[in-house]
């Protein structure tokens, strides 16, 4: 359990930097960051598995297909629809809604003999640290129309779907397959991810004649190279350990130290501190995340006594 907890918390401090890095690379679009990004994660994936087993492991074609669609629901796909969101509908919004991505995976991805009145601590502490972070943010003063609004709405509603099922079918397919192991899976998941980053580029990316006359062109490569081994790689594999250790549901909850990292590290770079309503929300996300981890106490140590969590069904009777 407390392996889970720890490569849960390390992944959430390292997507944290996602957030961070496109304040660090002004001048590039956030388009050229992600997309390099994945194509890092991609060429980091196929040289793990050239290294380790010489590319004897290959996937089956079931396989290959469940690597190639979790990529897209947990990679590009959700960045691009995340991406157009905001671009119509603003950042608030937005971001807001994709704020509750915890409270959707820790409800539907709790585990059987689990109640749900024993988790009920733990969310209403997010939802309370949700809207208080909220408020303390700045009005979006975008200036978005109507119909940009309610477009950017829905794709934020469908990008929210994105994430949930993968980090749900992510932890039944890593219970399903006990011997893939989750460095393995995490190349896989890379692969699907590379490509993924690649078609991005190629469809809404800079040009490569454009990108090679930016002064700064080092910095970019030197930052999706970070951010494609550690906050994607890196981030995966200990995402995927935690999935095979714990609950869905508890990982749910662990999504907030994305959160909690991402603050601390936009706070840093600003040289600032946070306000008394951030710092309160974040007092609020930490002890949501310790109610959950005591309600999750004794499921999680039964867990602990095999090779990872029991698939769970996902509620609606929808599989894998």
């Amino acid at each position: 359990m407390w392996i889970g907890l720890g490569a849960g918390a390390l992944a959430g401090a390292l997507w944290g930097l996602v957030f961070i890095a496109p304040r660090m690379s002004a001048g590039y679009s956030t388009v050229d960051l992600a997309a390099g990004r994945f194509m890092v994660y991609g060429l980091v994936s196929v040289a793990h598995l050239a290294l380790t087993d010489g590319l004897r492991s290959r996937p089956s074609p079931a396989q290959a297909l469940a690597a190639l669609g979790m990529s897209v629901l947990g990679f590009t796909g959700y960045y691009a629809l995340l991406a157009f969101a905001i671009r119509n509908a603003g950042t608030e919004l937005p971001t807001l809604i994709i704020g509750t991505i915890p409270l959707w995976v820790t409800v539907l991805g709790k585990p059987q003999d689990l109640r749900l009145s024993a988790l009920l601590p733990g969310i209403a502490l997010t939802i309370l640290g949700l809207l208080l972070m909220a408020s303390a943010q700045a009005p979006d003063a975008s200036g978005q129309s109507a119909t940009g609004h309610w477009v950017g709405l829905g794709a934020t509603a469908l990008a929210l779907a994105f994430w949930v099922a993968f980090s749900l079918l992510n932890s039944r397919w890593l219970a399903a397959h006990p011997d893939l192991g989750a460095t393995r899976w995490t190349n896989w998941l890379g692969i699907g991810a590379g490509l993924g980053g690649l078609a991005l580029w190629w469809t809404a990316g800079s040009p490569i004649e454009v990108l090679a006359q930016q002064p700064r062109l080092l910095e970019l490569v030197l930052l999706v190279a970070v951010l494609g081994v550690g906050s994607t790689w890196l981030a995966t594999v200990c995402w995927n350990v935690a999935s095979q250790r714990l609950s869905a549901s508890l990982c749910g909850q662990l999504i907030l130290c994305e959160t909690l990292f991402a603050l601390l590290y936009s706070f840093t770079w600003d040289q600032r501190y946070p306000s008394v309503a951030q710092v309160t929300a974040c007092v609020l996300f930490t002890a949501g995340i310790v109610a959950s981890v005591r309600a999750h106490g004794p499921a999680a140590q039964r867990l602990g006594h095999g090779h990872g969590p029991p698939a769970q069904p996902v509620p609606g009777g929808h599989g894998p």
